[in-house]
């Protein structure tokens, strides 16, 4: 074997300062050990350099679960965040109209949806003009609307947050937005004893914005606050 370098001096030294670099650059390592396999012939099966592929096809796994992983946690975190400044804003109001307002303008926008709207059970329909001056979002319904509506008619169990893909036919809900809804998580309210049940509705007009596959843990606790608040007002 010569022992004259083959590489000029200034990439000599440089390899030779730091050898570290040259290991962790996978491009450089990947042609070495092809280099390797080559230069041992046809005929030999080189196990080390089989072990190396399979560990470093493991490692890329790995590399991968861990961004996702991390992806996932700051996902998490800013959908926490966000239901966190929407409860304060919430409940910054003073008054139950300016409540419900802020539901479909500031709130909305927090929670980065497209439309707000809040459906009340009703045992006779009401002409207050309370009602109809927030007709953009409150909805007053027949008994069991909010149970059919979850359930869209069949025969199955009403969860507290249902979040699906949709594209509404009945404009009673969404109004003139119904056009441009294609999401929408639906959060059922309890409104304690005596009172007939409640649903919240965040209409978005992305499509993937509320799939079923997502996680419901916020909505349910933003569902428990909002709750809790509708009590107060209408004790």
């Amino acid at each position: 074997m010569s022992s004259d370098p083959l590489l000029n001096d200034d990439v000599r030294t440089k390899i030779m300062s730091d050898p570290e670099a040259l290991l962790e650059d996978q491009d450089i390592m990947r042609a070495l050990v092809a280099a390797n396999e080559k230069s041992l012939g046809g005929n030999i099966v080189d196990l080390r350099g089989i072990a190396m592929e399979r560990l470093e096809a493991r490692l890329d796994r790995l590399e991968d679960t861990h961004r996702s992983v991390i992806a996932a946690a700051y996902e998490n975190l800013a959908g926490t965040n966000q239901i966190h400044r929407a409860v304060l804003r919430m409940m910054d109001a003073t008054k139950f109209e300016s409540f419900l307002r802020d539901l479909n303008t500031d709130v909305a926008a927090i929670l980065r949806v497209d439309c707000v709207r809040l459906v009340l059970e009703s045992v006779a329909r009401t002409d207050d003009p309370a009602v109809s001056r927030l007709g953009d979002v409150l909805n007053v319904a027949e008994p069991g609307f909010v149970d059919d509506y979850l359930t869209q008619g069949r025969n199955m169990p009403v969860r507290q947050v249902t979040l699906r893909q949709v594209q509404p036919e009945d404009h009673s809900i969404f109004g003139d937005k119904s056009d441009y809804i294609r999401s929408e998580a639906c959060i059922k309210l309890d409104l304690g004893d005596g009172r007939l049940p409640g649903m919240l509705i965040m209409g978005a007009e992305d499509p993937h914005q509320f799939t079923p596959q997502q996680g419901t843990d916020l909505l349910t606790f933003f569902g428990g606050v909002f709750e809790r608040a509708m009590r107060r007002w209408l004790s």
